[in-house]
């Protein structure tokens, strides 16, 4: 697969607790995202945040979370995210997603 020069950096932000048909839904948007043939995902899990309740979350060991920040970020074409939105909407019940311009300066898999 090759991405042009300019391409568009989806952010989502959800919670580790999160699920969506039975299984964290930050592994059922990834998959989504595979399913649906974009370029890739990647998905991390934050240390402490806190979201629109303002309800803090954090690694720390006298505060332990059970549901730590998570931030899928998937970059590709701004018509194939646009496209991949409606299909991971729904099962958003609460969080954010962010879209905005990058600049990709490459995109290999080390494949000869």
């Amino acid at each position: 697969m090759v991405l042009p020069e300019e391409g568009h950096l989806l952010r989502i932000f959800i919670g580790e607790s999160d699920k969506h048909d039975g299984m964290p839904l930050y592994e059922w948007i990834v998959r989504k995202a595979r399913e649906n043939g974009l370029a890739g995902a990647t998905v991390l899990r934050g240390v402490e945040g806190f979201g629109a309740h303002s309800r803090l979350h954090t690694a720390k060991i006298l505060r332990l979370s059970v549901d730590l920040p998570i931030v899928i970020e998937i970059v590709d074409t701004k018509d194939k995210i646009e496209n991949f939105l409606p299909i991971i909407d729904f099962a958003i019940q609460e969080g954010l997603a962010t879209l905005e311009k990058v600049q990709i300066r490459f995109y290999r898999s080390g494949k000869k």
